[in-house]
């Protein structure tokens, strides 16, 4: 009895390590403490910029990566991330050699031996579907100046202006003059100068929704209501010509890499993802796919369609197995 019992514990245990190990973590932070998003696979993950966040719980091993700087002069930075499952790996964003802004690879530990999140760190649970990336509005400076001056019946004005937008200067200057009869009038100087100045922000962010952008609509699938595991699918269009990209190519390495590299910044249906896997010869390949693809899948509810792909009742129990262990 007792030990059935240690059995039955030591299981439960290793289970519940297999299932952690399977997530992983990542780190971003900027060396001079700029403040950032950080875009995942077209989704805000942090909802207000910071200097240091850790998304939690991604169970995909690799993911298009967008750092958004709250300061606009700042160019947006991307990346395709790719990294070991059941770790904790950490990037860095900061100036190179050149003084350009990019994210380098800074270490990795097993997620088994994180530390706590640390202090001034903004912690987040991956999100697969949430608002798309904000947008960043500087302010908008505008002065003008006119000066009227009056010397011996002479007569000038001038008028100035500049804008400046995101770091960028603009300057005009305009300035006209009369010539009446001479005269030994004494000289007057008018001069008035108007500042305005106009931020967009909100809640103190500097972000708003810009409201000539259209918003994509939430997709609804008819007929289906369950889980869902990523935003918005590919149109069938972009899917059709997804197919004959990996079509093309003659090795089943080739296939198999391209088709991640193509899923990996996508969203598909179930449906899809067993049309990708007929492209395969190899069950291998289809399992391997089958898996990755899962964390890029719309209707996850009716992921047991995929099942049709595969040959040997045992690629549909491994498959199981894989999914259930991410699920704990």
């Amino acid at each position: 009895m007792k030990k059935s019992l240690f059995l039955l514990v030591m299981m439960i245990t290793l289970s519940l390590s297999f299932a952690n190990a399977q997530k992983t973590n990542l780190i971003f932070f900027s060396e001079s403490g700029e403040q950032f998003y950080v875009i995942l696979n077209a989704v805000l993950q942090n909802e207000k910029p910071e200097t240091n966040v850790k998304v939690t719980d991604l169970i995909a091993p690799s993911y298009k990566l967008k750092i958004l700087f709250k300061d606009s002069t700042i160019a947006p930075l991307e990346k395709n991330l790719m990294f070991n499952k059941g770790t904790e790996t950490t990037f860095n964003i900061k100036k190179n050699n050149k003084g350009e802004y990019v994210v380098r690879y800074f270490n990795e530990i097993p997620i088994a031996q994180a530390a706590p999140p640390a202090t001034g760190q903004s912690v987040v649970v991956f999100s697969a579907s949430g608002p798309s990336e904000p947008v960043i509005v500087s302010s908008v400076s505008t002065t003008h100046t006119t000066s009227t001056n009056v010397n011996n019946n002479n007569y000038s004005e001038g008028i100035s202006g500049g804008v400046n937008v995101g770091g960028v200067n603009m300057g005009m200057n305009i300035n006209t003059h009369e010539t009446g009869a001479e005269g030994t009038s004494s000289t007057t100087t008018y001069s008035t100068t108007t500042t305005t100045t106009t931020t967009t922000s909100s809640a103190g962010t500097g972000i708003q929704t810009n409201p000539k952008q259209p918003q994509q609509q939430e997709y609804i699938m008819p007929g289906y209501s369950g889980p869902v595991g990523c935003h918005h699918p590919i149109s069938p269009d972009d899917f059709a010509s997804v197919k004959n990209t990996i079509s093309s190519k003659s090795f089943e390495d080739s296939k198999l890499t391209i088709a991640k590299q193509v899923i990996a910044s996508n969203c598909l249906l179930s449906s899809q993802v067993r049309e990708i896997m007929m492209l395969f010869s190899f069950e291998d390949s289809k399992i391997e796919f089958a898996k990755y693809a899962y964390s890029y899948t719309f209707d996850i509810g009716n992921y047991f369609k995929v099942n049709d792909a595969f040959i040997f009742e045992s690629s549909i129990d491994e498959l199981n197995t894989y999914i259930s262990g991410l699920k704990k």
